[in-house]
């Protein structure tokens, strides 16, 4: 097979392997975005008289024919094909005959990689987006649901001020709208088109025009300059999975207050049987373990997110296959980060507190005591604190 950089010369098996990594599993996602950007190089090119109106016809409807086709499961990917964009290369000159060798003129699979990549990340961004205000608006519910409820407040893990259901669930829900809010800005960095930058410096001596795949890709701006292109690989990544990686502690710090609220000597929540697993040993379990993977996944998210960070933290100008490598951490990262909002947002549709096993222990208003006296008398907090401290003290010593 001739790969897109290839010369003539045989490629050591052992060395395609490794050198190929991932890349022809991970980029299954990436098919229809190379697509999309191929077409629009394509149709740039035959704008700027560079590809003949033919040409730029056969290349696009048999982009779209292998689009389909590969929706259809009729191809793949392969490790000989060793990434998308010989995958679909070779696949369209197999197809279309010699205009398919035409497409890859003004462009290097540098930046080519890239602008699939960035579109891809900017439709993640939005469902991702999407699908943590879909655990807001869960938790909002519950809160409407069970909001009346009294619930302790904590502080170091001892009842601290009342609190509700409300309050609990419209907390985390502001947050995770907060988090909502930080994956749409990643889409500052993302939405910078790279096509044109070819390797990193340009395409010398051919008239293309960066703003027409800027508009038809619907990129916020042209990267520039062409050397810039190289020297942010990994920081628009970074971002997303940044934001991300808060996402997941919201979502961890969730999880965790439900486990607590799960466990008998608690009994604050129900969880319907098919949300739960049961035991091999023991008949009586029913075990949360949705929650628990929840609250691991903050550590993927910290993991992937400092793997990013350190490819490219000491490479020179210029593109380095290293960046490679960013694929696997930054797919992991969006994966199990949708994945948890999903079953977060399922779960607690079906979640209920059963506030008959609520208890607030009688010294969770003491702050509110000490307020209360402030208003009356006029004194001062410090003294007010101190008079309720001594109460509660005596009331003690009255029940020992």
């Amino acid at each position: 097979m001739k790969r897109l950089w290839d010369k003539g010369e045989p490629l050591d098996e052992q060395i395609l392997r490794y050198t190929a990594g991932e890349d022809h599993r991970l980029d299954h996602r990436l098919v229809p975005y190379d697509i999309r950007a191929s077409i629009a190089h394509a149709g740039m090119l035959n704008q700027q008289r560079l590809l003949s109106d033919e040409d730029y016809e056969v290349i696009c409807t048999g982009l779209l024919e292998l689009e389909r086709s590969h929706e259809a499961g009729d191809w793949d990917i392969s490790l000989e094909d060793e990434d998308v964009h010989t995958a679909l290369e070779i696949r369209l000159t197999e197809q279309i005959g010699a205009a398919g060798k035409r497409i890859h003129l003004g462009r290097s699979r540098n930046d080519q990689v890239l602008a699939a990549l960035r579109l891809y990340l900017l439709d993640a961004a939005d469902s991702l987006e999407d699908a943590t205000q879909s655990v807001a608006s869960a938790l909002e519910a519950l809160g409407e649901r069970d909001g009346d409820t009294a619930l302790p407040g904590y502080t170091h893990m001892q009842q601290a001020m009342p609190s509700s259901v409300h309050l609990w669930a419209t907390g985390f829900a502001a947050e995770l709208r907060d988090d909502a809010a930080g994956i749409a800005a990643s889409r500052r960095r993302l939405s910078k088109n790279p096509l044109g930058s070819a390797a990193g410096y340009g395409v010398p001596g051919l008239p293309i025009d960066r703003d027409t795949t800027t508009r038809e890709l619907g990129f916020d701006a042209v990267h520039e300059p062409v050397t810039a292109v190289q020297l942010s690989r990994g920081k628009a990544e970074a971002t997303l999975v940044f934001e991300l990686t808060l996402l997941m502690q919201d979502l961890g710090r969730l999880a965790s207050d439900l486990l607590m609220y799960y466990t008998q000597e608690f009994a604050f929540i129900a969880l319907p049987d098919t949300m739960t697993t049961g035991s091999s040993i023991m008949p009586q379990k029913r075990n949360p373990d949705v929650l628990e993977l929840v609250r691991g996944a903050t550590a993927t998210l910290q993991a992937a997110l400092l793997e990013i960070l350190q490819i490219p933290a000491k490479l020179g100008s210029g593109y380095q296959r290293d960046l490679q490598r960013i694929k696997s951490p930054l797919f992991r990262a969006i994966d199990l980060a949708g994945d948890s909002c999903d079953i977060m947002a399922h779960l607690i549709d079906g979640l209920e507190f059963i506030e008959e096993n609520i208890v607030l222990d009688a010294s969770i208003y003491a702050a509110g005591r000490a307020n209360r006296i402030v208003l009356e008398e006029g004194i001062s907090f410090r003294d007010a604190y101190r008079r309720v401290a001594a109460e509660l003290d005596a009331e003690d010593d009255d029940e020992d």
